[in-house]
């Protein structure tokens, strides 16, 4: 586990390496005589590391002199949150992710007109940097069992889907495929189905929502600190939350089944809140206990999901056609998955939709970036929020992964460390273990 949320295979290293050698490239394009007419104040690419760290959100670069560089504004992602990890993970073949790569907006020129990374002849060298990095990595767990993991574009900012090429390879070795969208279903899943799905032909059979009673409870109004003590009222009211993410999921026309993590403070009582729930909404629900007693705490979970797939037809669709406009996409996304009345584009991404448009955006998916904390872009908004508004307060084409970004609410691509942050409690032994990482 150490090993995997660390360095691992390099992987993100190569992503980092590959998306900020298309800014140095950059940069040099403009210091040695910018042929192409870069203009400075319209660069659209940041630089990324694999690190919260929000005094490089904003930075000014240039500043040694002329021999050192132009001057301009710049800053910094997080590698997870780049347009490389996305690319990387929505690529077919080594073919596809080179022209993809060569597809990233990076500019606009003085007089208007578009700056792509095949411009500025970068596509070549970063698609050596990925050769590598664009293979699935095989994995297993302490029990032997095989899994796959490859990519980690962020949930919240990114689509938050491992990558095509490991599903398409999980699919080929195994009866069934299971894979993660992370963050909840208002944020992976729907990417998952509205973007990768529809990108690499793949039609779902299951959709396993999975939740907590801790996390319902939480959905309730219960504090952090007070989530381990039995509170049915609570759940009773949080559970509303389930049910939004459910009808959510069906609305795809994918058969969906209920997982619950079972915590060990978990009680009888608030379990059958739980099924009452299910009842309810009519699909089927498994307690999931794998963390304490690893994969035979899957058991009951995997027999449900086997025999929902067997009994129940799958028409899965995308939630909405590409044939709409951007602003038609987002509305329908915050109206049918979040639960908002509507949506405000700010002054800022009115004009960024102009851009986008003039490029052929209308015809991409969009990415919605937003707070997982919420179904709303209000992380303070819990439960099933209503009588709200989505706010879009800026627009970005993702040329080369294929989709269109809207940034919802304060969501930011660098976040900050928290005031005790984890890396405080990591060490290494003299035996070279690592501990405190989990």
């Amino acid at each position: 586990m150490e090993d995997i949320n660390l360095h691992f295979t390099g992987d993100m290293h190569a992503i980092t390496a590959a998306n900020n050698l298309l800014c140095a490239m950059l940069d040099n394009h403009m210091q040695q005589g910018n042929a192409l007419g870069i203009d400075q104040r319209r660069i659209l690419i940041k630089r990324c590391v694999d690190m919260n760290d929000r005094a490089l959100r904003n930075v000014v670069v240039g500043l040694g002199g002329k021999i050192n560089g132009v001057p301009r504004e710049d800053g910094f992602i997080i590698t997870v949150a780049s347009e490389v990890m996305a690319i990387l993970c929505l690529a077919q073949d080594l073919t596809d992710l080179k022209a993809r790569l060569g597809h990233i907006l990076i500019a606009y020129t003085y007089d208007g007109k578009p700056v792509y990374a095949k411009d500025i002849k970068a596509d070549g060298a970063m698609t050596a940097l990925l050769k590598d990095a664009i293979n699935p990595n095989l994995v297993q767990t302490i029990e032997g069992t095989p899994a796959i993991m490859h990519g980690g574009p962020f949930a919240n900012i990114a689509h938050g889907c491992n990558s095509v090429r490991a599903t398409r390879l999980a699919l080929k070795l195994g009866d069934y495929c299971i894979t993660e969208a992370g963050f909840g279903s208002d944020l992976g899943a729907e990417k998952f189905l509205d973007i990768k799905c529809r990108m690499a032909g793949l039609k779902p059979d299951c959709i396993v929502v999975v939740a907590t009673v801790r996390a319902l409870k939480y959905n309730g109004g219960v504090p952090k600190t007070e989530l381990s003590a039995e509170n049915v009222p609570a759940l009773q009211k949080g559970i509303a939350n389930l049910r939004a993410h459910v009808e959510n999921m069906r609305k795809y026309g994918v058969p969906v089944v209920v997982a619950i993590n079972r915590f060990g403070t978990d009680t009888d009582a608030e379990l059958q809140v739980i099924d009452d729930c299910c009842k309810s909404l009519g699909v089927e629900y498994a307690l999931s206990e794998v963390f304490a007693k690893g994969g035979e705490g899957g058991v009951a979970l995997a027999k449900t999901v086997c025999s929902v797939i067997d009994s129940t037809e799958s028409h899965y669709a995308p939630i909405y056609d590409l044939d709409k406009t951007v602003e038609e996409k987002i509305e329908t996304i915050a109206k049918e998955i979040y639960g908002a009345d509507g949506v405000t584009f700010t002054n800022q991404a009115a004009k960024s939709l102009k851009d986008i448009k003039a490029l052929g955006g209308d015809a991409m998916p969009v990415c919605i970036a937003k707070t997982q904390y919420s179904l709303s872009d209000n992380a303070a908004l819990l439960g099933r929020p209503t009588g709200f508004k989505i706010t879009i307060r800026d627009l970005r084409l993702s040329n080369g992964a294929g989709f269109v970004v809207a940034y919802a609410g304060d969501v930011m691509t660098m976040p900050g460390l928290p005031k005790v942050p984890a890396a405080e409690k990591i060490d290494v032994g003299a035996d070279g273990m690592i501990h405190g990482l989990f």
